[in-house]
């Protein structure tokens, strides 16, 4: 799939985050949708259905982990590859694999590492 045709959601409680994202990512080409909650980003990510969603755990409404939960469930959403991005640490890389992340990064990250980890999960599509 080209970068041109993917389709990226950045779901983070941190306006900062969210928009250092979707501006790096949409300058690289991408279609980019963002969601500021869990509860948004359900709503948006079921009406969109993005190709890779970059998500934050800790946020207001559902947590990241309850949004990849329904979206996992949901056979129109299952296959959206799921980037978790947080400041859990360790706990965060050993939980994320388990609850059904496909990619796992921690805060601060490295926009390269992003788009290194976005091309891997396209690929895999």
């Amino acid at each position: 799939m080209s970068k041109a045709a993917a389709r990226i959601m950045v779901v983070d409680d941190d306006p900062e985050i969210v928009s250092l994202l979707s501006t790096r990512l949409g300058k690289r080409g991408f279609k980019v949708s963002t969601a500021g909650d869990g509860t948004k980003a359900l709503e948006v990510a079921r009406r969109e259905v993005p190709d890779v969603l970059i998500l934050d755990v800790m946020m207001p409404g559902k947590s990241g982990w309850e949004v990849m939960r329904a979206l996992k469930q949901d056979p129109e959403t299952e296959g959206i590859k799921i980037l978790i991005l947080t400041a859990m640490g360790k706990p965060g890389e050993i939980t994320a694999p388990i609850m059904g992340a496909d990619a796992y990064v921690d805060k601060p990250f490295d926009f390269d590492e992003i788009e290194r980890i976005i091309g891997e999960l396209l690929a895999k599509r």
